[in-house]
């Protein structure tokens, strides 16, 4: 657990240091990052999350589905707020203001904090397919949020920089995301620990990241090959992708 939450926030803030290295309108490698790890979450959703869903909802597995449609319209939702930064979209701001985009930022919150509230170590509950299984599930998962808090958190530094033109300003704002997953890791392994990891909070947990992951990473991949046209870089990035969830898959 303390692994995973040291990854996650410093995944956030390294990649805050990237807008210094790569400049917003410059975001070729972006596009690439994006399309690899859309393909990643993809992947993992269907061949982990979705059945992991589905095998710890003993008594009505079929409400899983509820779930899963929850978690998807609720990332629409969010991003009615968030405008797409968390799959890579940077909206510059002509002009400096002081005003900070909170709804844009709690968004961001909820979404990450969902994101990591899924990531529960096994401690003695929910044996029902194998300790070895849920260790897998657990790192796959947690590779899969880390490579899209990379390209999230440049994202979400750019928007604040052309909003503050400050970078320690933009820094310390760029740390409510990178709280988020930790946070929903502490809540889960904490707060829920007496709740068995296939009772129905982590059932409904699941569901909705699962829901999440769906919206964005269709939508990545959508947006990666915008009118369909063949693009070489971002094929090789998104069967990369694929091909590296699948290899974890059976290491």
């Amino acid at each position: 657990m303390i692994i995973a939450i040291l990854v996650l926030f410093f995944t956030v803030v390294l990649s805050g240091f990237l807008v210094k290295i790569f400049p917003p309108t410059n975001i070729r490698w972006l596009k690439m990052a994006l399309a690899f790890s859309g393909a990643y979450l993809f992947t993992i959703t269907i061949i982990h999350l979705l059945p992991d869903a589905l095998l710890n909802s003993h008594d009505s597995p079929y409400r899983v589905g509820y779930w899963v449609l929850a978690g998807f319209f609720l990332q629409l939702v969010l991003e009615l707020f968030s405008h797409g930064v968390e799959h890579g979209h940077i909206h510059h701001h002509h002009g400096r203001t002081d005003s900070m985009p909170i709804l844009l930022l709690g968004s961001l919150f909820v979404h990450s904090f969902l994101e990591g509230s899924i990531l529960v170590s096994n401690g003695g509950h929910g044996h029902s397919h194998g300790h070895a299984h849920e260790a897998d599930s657990f790192y796959m998962v947690l590779v899969g949020i880390t490579l899209h808090h990379i390209p999230a958190a440049f994202a979400l530094m750019s928007v604040l920089m052309s909003r503050l033109e400050n970078f320690r300003k933009a820094f310390l704002w760029l740390l409510i995301f990178a709280i988020g997953s930790p946070l929903g890791i502490i809540v889960s392994n904490t707060l829920l620990s007496q709740e068995a990891t296939d009772g129905l909070v982590f059932t409904a947990l699941t569901g909705l990241v699962a829901g999440n992951f769906l919206h964005i990473s269709t939508t990545i991949l959508f947006e990666t090959s915008p009118d369909h046209h063949f693009n070489r870089n971002k094929l090789i990035a998104t069967l990369l992708g694929l091909v590296l969830a699948l290899l974890s898959d059976f290491i």
